[in-house]
């Protein structure tokens, strides 16, 4: 049995989670999320917490029994607190700001680098400075790395787009060894 699967997912009050055949929906105050689990596996709400199984003992239900709770864990929490991720840009005169449902990034290139801004995802862009927000843990990842991958940080100066709590491993770079001609 999967240790994680297993474990039954509690659902706080406030969110209410409905199945429907293969379709999981999770209600909450900050949105409602979906899922379609396989069909390797079983979603049941039991009293106040979900339970998730699987039908037999191969090696997708296994795998897929403890991914599709740890999915369901993840909708229960971005409904009740959501998801944040923040990012740093480092560079002279580098910056971000949202415009309408794009990030307008200029980051050392000549033309300004936009970015598009999925449906419940929230972005705030004060100089240099990104935070991003929202119920869906997936897509709240996916536009911070989307974001990142505009300017990764190099690791001789420093510049680039990083995550808050990320730590560059900076390198010396080339020496001058004297001699000479």
């Amino acid at each position: 049995m999967s240790r994680i699967g297993k474990k039954p997912v509690p659902v706080p009050s406030g969110v209410t989670v409905s199945v429907n055949g293969r379709d999981v929906v999770v209600e909450g105050k900050q949105g409602k999320l979906f899922l379609t689990h396989r069909p390797e596996v079983t979603v049941k709400v039991e009293g106040g917490e979900v339970v998730v199984g699987r039908e037999n003992d191969s090696r997708v239900s296994k795998a897929m029994h403890g991914l599709t709770r740890s999915l369901i864990q993840n909708m229960v929490t971005g409904v009740t607190e959501g998801f944040k991720k923040e990012l740093e840009i480092n560079g002279v005169g580098w910056t971000a700001n949202v415009q309408g449902q794009n990030i307008a990034l200029n980051v050392g290139y000549a033309d300004t680098r936009v970015v598009p801004i999925p449906m419940g995802v929230n972005v705030d862009a004060k100089g240099t400075k990104i935070t991003i927000t929202g119920a869906d843990k997936q897509a709240v990842g996916q536009l911070a790395a989307v974001v990142r991958s505009q300017r990764p940080p190099e690791p001789y100066n420093g510049k680039g787009i990083k995550y808050s709590d990320e730590e560059i491993v900076r390198k010396q770079g080339k020496q001058f060894a004297g001699g000479g001609a």
